[in-house]
């Protein structure tokens, strides 16, 4: 299958190439980091860079297992750099399985006329050691799965049609990884996503953090994914997995979820006192990081479309740049209050908007009198705006590209 270039992000990026700042992009594993780092390589040939001044290295490759160590890993792109003429071009593809790459990186900058681009698979990527070697010598880039308005324009390109209510429903089931919509059959789909997501635990959480108790970090994993957009309690959960057979404390929990963050399979909306403009410490939401790799773990069969519509409108959100927080105005929610730059917008989302929904999601926004944009999202046809509150149907909202 032909993959379309992912403009969302490259037009970001775009800005940045030959600056001298090491560009990074950081993404859940399988959500398409690799091919965005190739689309890059390609806008720089066009503009008549030569092909070997491009090195590249994907270190989930057993070829270059040898480079995980930092010293190596230095010598190597050194000893390559020595043979070409004029500026050198790294991509470095899942960066953080070099040891030590946060001092080694930096030194490429200094000792080499070149431009950077690094991919990684750890939300915790530039914390520690490495916010302080690099700070302000890079620029980051979240790369989310793909959004359905990007599925639609995969398929069309390779010749396969499909309505918008097709395109929603098997997005709202197997999520917007790229490798998956490629696949031929619902069974090989399956496959894969089961696959993606035990290396994603096994692989970048187990592994990397050392964890022990697998079955409690599976457990803790399946049940918060099983109740994404709900607000969340460490103390609950706690009861919850005891109650269950699977002992653990409130630290635990704390710490295990902490991980699960990192390896961005979940991402956590904050809650924003919208009166008091700050954010509060407690219930806030977790959300999966691919609405397919929800799906494929989640412990209960209950159909949960409320659930599966917040989390693609803000997995839609977060792709389109803004920063997502939970809403509190008095004792209403707000679903989604979305920041980007000076820009503010709420989010109301609902399955159906019944008589006494109605009420409820226009009336919370109705009680906020400033003057940013507010939005109920739902899946009804029939347009019920009312009072400057502008009511979308969901399915136009995901597809639609135009700024809110």
């Amino acid at each position: 299958m032909d993959m379309i270039r992912r403009n969302l992000y490259l037009e970001k990026i775009r800005p940045f190439i030959d600056a001298d700042l090491i560009k990074i992009l950081i993404g859940l594993r399988r959500s398409g980091k690799t091919i965005l780092l190739g689309q890059i390589r390609e806008l720089i040939r066009e503009k008549g860079v030569p092909e070997e001044n491009l090195i590249e290295i994907n270190f989930e490759s057993r070829k270059f297992r040898q480079l995980e160590n930092g010293d190596v890993f230095y010598q190597y792109v050194m000893e390559r750099a020595e043979k070409i003429q004029g500026r050198v071009y790294l991509f470095l593809d899942e960066i953080q399985h070099v040891g030590d790459w946060q001092s080694v990186i930096p030194s490429f900058r200094v000792d080499l006329d070149c431009d950077i681009y690094v991919t990684g698979s750890n939300s915790k990527l530039l914390s520690g050691e490495a916010a302080t070697y690099l700070a302000g010598r890079y620029v980051a880039f979240h790369i989310y799965p793909f959004t359905l308005s990007e599925i639609r324009e995969l398929y069309e390109k390779n010749g396969m049609v499909y309505t918008k209510e097709e395109l929603f429903s098997d997005y709202l089931k197997y999520g917007g990884l790229p490798m998956r919509l490629a696949l031929p059959d619902e069974h090989s789909v399956r496959t894969y996503l089961e696959d993606v997501y035990d290396s994603v635990v096994m692989k970048d959480i187990l592994s990397r953090y050392a964890i022990r108790n697998e079955n409690l970090l599976r457990r803790l994993l399946e049940f918060l994914l099983d109740n994404i957009g709900n607000p969340f309690s460490a103390r609950s959960v706690c009861r919850s997995l005891n109650a269950d057979g699977q002992p653990t404390t409130v630290e635990t929990v704390l710490n295990y979820i902490d991980k699960l963050q990192a390896g961005m399979i979940l991402s956590k909306a904050e809650r924003y006192d919208i009166k008091g403009k700050m954010i509060l410490a407690s219930t806030e939401k977790y959300y999966a990081g691919d609405i397919g790799l929800r799906n494929i773990r989640k412990m209960s069969e209950q159909l949960d479309t409320g659930k599966l519509l917040e989390n693609a409108v803000y997995l839609e959100m977060l792709s389109r740049g803004y920063d997502v927080k939970i809403g509190k105005f008095d004792s209403q929610e707000v679903d989604f209050v979305c920041y980007k730059g000076r820009k503010k917008v709420y989010l109301q989302v609902a399955w159906l908007l019944t008589e006494e929904c109605v009420d409820r999601e226009f009336g919370n926004l109705e009680k906020i009198h400033d003057n940013y944009p507010k939005y109920v999202l739902s899946c009804d046809v029939i347009d019920m705006s009312r009072n400057g509150i502008i009511h979308l149907n969901i399915i136009d909202f995901l597809f639609w590209r135009q700024e809110l």
